[in-house]
């Protein structure tokens, strides 16, 4: 069980895999005014930067899973240099259908909604870990700005313009969804560059030390082909955020009453 080898590949040097800076997950952790011993759960882990620096900075405890067993290895080790590593801990392993045996105050899914077929079954997956009061974390793509046309939109790498929604429209859809948006941090260019970017000098080194391996033509398409890529469409079009939602009070199923039928589709995922 793994991700697809070329993710290991453009990804391994990297400590944060979505658009996120440490400095942007710092402030998220700030802003959901965790406490020593809060207790969270992150589903597609990657390689735990948020919860092995919210354990040192906040005094969090929790567990990670992750498909990548490189990730997870790197997980491993980084609570250990950061002296964590009896407060977190990380297991390779499938996602999809995971649920704490131990209620947690804040349930995470911050950049793999395909866990839960999207954004709903994901937040209903989450929900089952949560205690009351608890948070759950959602990262998601919108469209900031919408494409012109759906060749844009496949450029930055969705099937379709419907594939996201644009801020407001997503922000709305957690409501009809039946949760309070009660924060949010957004990624901005600057980290969108640190994520994409990075990827590039791992791929040229990657190359260097790999001549002759099976996917060496595909890094090296896709190191030729990334940075125009991204520069055209994905640094001008996509943005990324990650939610914070409580139920709301009394909230029940999913509600999609009211919306357009393409939000709707995309609302339940």
């Amino acid at each position: 069980m793994d991700i697809p080898r070329i993710f290991n590949i453009s990804e391994s040097a990297h400590r944060i895999h979505n658009p996120f800076t440490p400095e942007k997950l710092a402030t998220l952790g700030a802003a959901l005014r965790l406490e020593t011993g809060t207790r969270v759960l992150d589903l597609g882990s990657g390689s735990g930067e948020m919860l092995c620096t919210w354990a040192r900075d906040y005094g969090i405890t929790g567990t990670g899973i992750d498909m990548s067993q490189l990730f997870t290895e790197q997980a491993k080790r980084r609570a250990e240099e950061l002296g964590v590593a009896d407060q977190v801990k990380f297991m390779h392993g499938d996602a999809a259908g995971y649920v704490s045996d131990e209620k947690v105050s804040v349930a995470a899914c911050v950049g793999a909604t395909w866990i839960g077929g999207g954004v709903a079954g994901t937040i209903e997956l989450l929900a089952q870990s949560l205690r009351p009061g608890g948070i759950i974390l959602i990262g998601e793509p919108y469209w900031r700005q919408l494409p012109p046309t759906e060749e844009v939109a496949r450029g930055c790498l969705a099937n379709s313009i419907s594939d996201f929604l644009l801020l407001p429209e997503l922000l709305a859809s957690f409501g009809h969804l039946g949760y309070d948006v009660v924060e949010m941090v957004l990624a901005d260019q600057d980290s969108w560059d640190r994520y994409e970017a990075a990827k590039w000098l791992t791929m040229r080194r990657w190359l260097e030390a790999n001549p002759d391996d099976e996917l060496t033509k595909d890094v090296r398409a896709k190191l030729t082909s990334e940075p125009e890529r991204y520069a055209a469409y994905t640094r001008e079009y996509l943005g990324w955020g990650v939610f914070a939602l409580m139920p709301l009070r009394g909230a029940g199923e999913e509600q999609t009453v009211g919306l357009p039928i393409a939000q709707r589709r995309k609302t339940v995922g």
